[in-house]
């Protein structure tokens, strides 16, 4: 049971601020499908287990392959993933777990390489809205599934 404080009651027009910006990156120039592969793993970095559960059947949902959601935390070592996805997940865990010198210019002239200048904007939007969802769930612990009914996901993943 969750007995944190309900940031969306408390707090409405910043949640609602936030809700929009997720509308915004629903439109990104990126396939939706390599948005879900970037919005699962920035969640297990950060542990939110909320994210990952919704991210996870969504991807699912959409057609993902069960292996390739099994091979994302070792994705490195896996040849399930193009180089573009690779390029996105590398982005991703760049901006989700930035050293003491943040992105470098390497780490950009390696996105750069797969994606548009439009397409690393968006990236970075999706990358950046997901790690500010992730730290909600985890300060608030917002439990797993409590969505899923409205996002029609109850049935993708049972248990």
């Amino acid at each position: 049971m969750n007995n944190r404080a309900d940031y969306y009651t408390l707090a409405p027009a910043a949640a609602n601020a936030m809700l929009a910006l997720e509308e915004a990156v629903a439109n990104a120039s990126i396939e939706p499908s390599l948005c879900e592969l970037v919005k699962i793993r920035a969640s297990q970095i950060n542990g939110c287990l909320f994210c990952l559960d919704m991210h996870s059947k969504s991807a699912k949902k959409a057609g993902e392959r069960e292996l390739r959601l099994c091979h994302l935390p070792l994705w490195r070592e896996s040849p399930l993933f193009s180089a573009r996805e690779q390029a996105a997940l590398e982005w991703t865990e760049t901006l989700t777990r930035p050293g003491k010198h943040g992105a470098t210019d390497e780490d950009y002239q390696k996105l750069a390489a797969h994606f548009s200048e439009k397409e690393i904007v968006d990236l970075t939007f999706v990358i950046s809205t997901i790690n500010a969802w992730n730290r909600l769930g985890v300060a608030f612990r917002n439990r797993p599934g409590a969505m899923d009914k409205m996002l029609g996901l109850e049935n993708v993943m049972p248990e």
